[in-house]
């Protein structure tokens, strides 16, 4: 993902959850960044862009059982 793909997105993330503590960050493969919730990774975000006039965005959060609990 660019910068500007990945600042795009977290500042649509922060607006539609409310929140400011979205902070995404590269990872060593293109396709994905980790999401950050108050430096508490939450998930991973991908891209997917195989066709140029429709990309979109697929974010994958994981819950451990764990917190559920917590």
């Amino acid at each position: 993902m660019t910068p500007t793909q990945i600042s795009t997105v977290k500042a649509y993330l922060q607006k539609r959850f409310g929140i400011d503590g979205f902070d995404l960050r590269a990872r060593k493969v293109a396709d994905s960044v980790e999401v950050y919730l108050n430096d508490e990774i939450l998930g991973l975000l991908y891209i997917d862009d195989e066709d140029a006039d429709d990309i979109s965005y697929d974010l994958n959060i994981s819950i451990l059982q764990q917190d559920l609990t917590d």
